[in-house]
């Protein structure tokens, strides 16, 4: 992955952040009341107290006048501050509404909705703890660039013209003389922010590793208590834990480096002001209460605006990261889509071709070379080879999960990127080796391709996978709710559950990845039993490696390292004395012995 610079991050998290420039304008206008009623409330208390010198310098004089201005600026004072507590009331609810309520479910349904159409490759090259992060703590780091970065630094702005204005209206000198120092503050947070993006980034890294940790332990609970490694993967998660934690602290050790140095120039900005501005003021050039305390008031607000740089910094930094890896999601080639001019496909004749057609996994070697192969409609083809000689691959083909690296591959004569792919799977079912099911009933497991299929329908394809009889010993039958990823369920029950969410579609064209291995040979012959008579002119390709499954097939292809290396009947490749014959000797006087005690 090319890492992206500085620059062109920057564009693109202000581009994000201008697609929400309406409600981040309202938040800037209430910022700015706010402020200017800040200022307003200066500006009263430096008038009451001037008010109060000069009745206190008074010789004797009434004092009723003086009595009710200060009243009225107190009571001024107190309004201002009811209608700041009112704007501050609407700056949380729209912060939170624009921030919470819009930006992050909407940055989050962006990043997740084009996980859904990347294909299997990327997620092959990304662990599944660092995807997890990218949908939750990347977003909300993206979405502090608004809030922490942008919102802040036009907030910061608006401040500081504000309080530059009026402070240059008191004594433009003593602007000059108490802001001297401002430059050098700009030119620290400069380099500090160049210095720590690099531990940013690693810290984003080492949580990952963490998140490592914590998937594969609870997706691997049952092995680790089964290797009775509980303490070895406690130990694991401590060290991946305290190196996040060790990594933040050097982070955090620099931020608080970089703030006193910032606070010491601030306050080198307050004794220029009590040492000039008292001069000023026993001069008699400058007043106490409009001048010296509402000044000293507006460079307080001023420095406050000042060190938010720090904080402002981190943002930056932290969404920089972030940023890095949710654009890496958003920008990721979608390699399988449909062609502008994608043809409608109603139903499949079930005829499938594959013309010289080659695949790789990115740069690494082939895992297909010169595939030529032509299914006719109504065949049962089985596939066959050693594990990794290419048989999934060659499947997964097919319905464009993956897409072939050279040659072509066609369904009813027509290349598979020419039809419109919802169209394609919808006829092509392919039952995979991982019976993956969804936290929801068993009726909706079945039907989740088809979600207008009846209950009958439903039925039906459980009772050809076999699973319609523990389905009916269930609590509430086809209304039970299964646990996360089925686990409530035996492998044998999942993968048959599984092949009836294929069934329930009525596919043309039916393909099995291995997707019986888990239940007996005598449940397996039943379903393709099943198959056979619910479909006869069904086009089935099934990769299996039981001798009682391959004798099913009208043709067995066998793969090796990629290639296709025979074609024949059982019959035939039982007795050509080839890889066939070889391979599955050894196993069928084991699989005739467990036909025999199941039956």
């Amino acid at each position: 992955m090319a890492v992206r610079s500085n620059r062109s991050l920057l564009l693109r998290l202000l581009a994000l952040a201008s697609e929400y420039r309406r409600g981040c304008a309202r938040l800037v206008v209430l910022q700015a009341l706010l402020l200017a009623l800040n200022v307003a409330a200066l500006a009263l208390s430096g008038m009451a107290i001037d008010v109060i010198k000069v009745q206190a310098g008074a010789s004797g004089g009434p004092a009723s006048e003086a009595i009710r201005q200060v009243a009225a600026l107190a009571a001024g004072i107190l309004v201002v501050a009811a209608v700041r507590s009112l704007l501050n009331y609407r700056y949380a609810v729209a912060s939170a509404q624009l921030l919470q309520g819009e930006i992050v479910v909407d940055l989050r349904q962006r990043v997740y909705g084009k996980l859904q159409q990347l294909p299997s490759t990327f997620y092959g090259k990304n662990l599944t703890g660092s995807l997890i992060a990218r949908v939750t703590s990347d977003v909300q780091a993206v979405r502090l660039f608004i809030d922490g970065v942008v919102l802040q630094l036009v907030i910061l702005a608006l401040a500081m013209a504000f309080y530059v204005a009026y402070m240059i209206t008191i004594d433009v000198r003593l602007t000059l003389l108490c802001l001297g120092t401002t430059p050098g503050m700009w030119l620290m947070s400069a380099a500090f922010s160049r210095s720590v993006r690099p531990a940013y980034v690693r810290n984003r890294e080492l949580v990952d590793r963490m998140l490592l940790v914590i998937t594969e332990n609870v997706f691997g609970v049952q092995v680790v208590k089964a290797l009775s490694r509980q303490a070895a993967e406690a130990a694991k998660f401590r060290a991946a834990n305290q190196a996040v934690h060790d990594h933040k602290r050097t982070i955090f050790h620099r931020v608080s480096l970089f703030s006193p140095g910032v606070e010491l120039l601030l306050a080198v900005n307050q004794a220029v002001l009590l040492g000039y501005g008292g001069y000023l003021v026993i001069e008699g050039r400058l007043a106490l209460g409009m001048g010296l305390v509402v000044f000293f008031g507006l460079l307080q607000q001023f420095s406050a605006q000042i060190t938010k740089v720090t904080g402002i910094i981190n943002s930056v930094q932290e969404s920089l990261a972030a940023a890095e890896r949710v654009f890496s999601v958003v920008d990721a080639p979608i390699e399988v889509r449909d062609r502008p001019a994608a043809r409608r496909m109603t139903r499949s004749r079930g005829l499938v071709e594959l013309a010289g057609v080659s695949f790789a996994y990115g740069d690494q070697g082939r895992v297909l070379n010169d595939i030529n192969l032509r299914i006719e409609p109504g065949e049962c083809v089985a596939i066959f080879g050693a594990t990794g000689s290419g048989k999934t691959s060659l499947l997964h083909m097919i319905p464009r999960l993956h897409e072939a690296t050279a040659g072509r591959v066609l369904v009813d004569g027509v290349d598979v990127r020419d039809w419109r792919l919802a169209d394609l799977r919808q006829n092509v079912a392919i039952v995979l080796q991982e019976s993956f099911l969804f936290s929801d009933t068993v009726a909706a497991n079945i039907a989740c391709r088809r979600v207008d299929a009846l209950d009958g329908r439903i039925a039906r394809a459980a009772a050809i996978a076999a699973a319609d009889e523990f389905i009916a010993r269930m609590p509430q039958g086809y209304g039970t709710v299964l646990r996360e990823r089925g686990k409530d369920l035996s492998g044998g029950q999942r993968q048959r559950l599984a092949l009836a969410r294929a069934l329930v579609l009525e596919p043309p064209i039916l393909l099995l990845d291995d997707s019986t291995s888990a239940v007996d040979a005598a449940t397996e012959q039943r379903i393709l039993r099943g198959i056979r008579s619910f479909m006869p002119g069904q086009t089935l390709v099934l990769v299996s490696h039981r001798t009682s499954t391959l004798a099913w097939a009208d043709r067995i292809v066998v793969v090796e390292r990629g290639r296709i290396v025979e074609t024949g009947s059982h019959a035939q490749l039982a007795a050509a004395g080839g890889i066939y014959e070889r391979t599955i000797a050894r196993r069928i006087q084991d699989e005739h012995r467990e036909l025999a005690v199941a039956a």
